[in-house]
């Protein structure tokens, strides 16, 4: 049974964003290790960007407050 944890700063994913990478992340996992895709599990967690951090700071701080933009 794969488990496959995904985390990425919440920013405003799709809920059909999410779906397409649980999609090809079980179809990844089928096709290049013959895992079963009734068996596969991919949870996506959101963190936000003030508790996500490098460069020895929070991804707030170095994205600024329009990420994306």
């Amino acid at each position: 049974m794969p488990y496959v944890n995904v985390r990425i700063t919440r920013e405003g994913n799709t809920p059909a964003q999410k779906a397409q990478v649980i999609a090809e992340i079980t179809e990844t996992l089928e096709r290049v290790l013959g895992k079963s895709p009734e068996l596969t599990h991919v949870v996506i967690d959101e963190v936000a960007m003030e508790d996500w951090g490098y460069r020895g700071v929070p991804t707030s701080q170095l994205r600024g407050p329009n990420p994306g933009t």
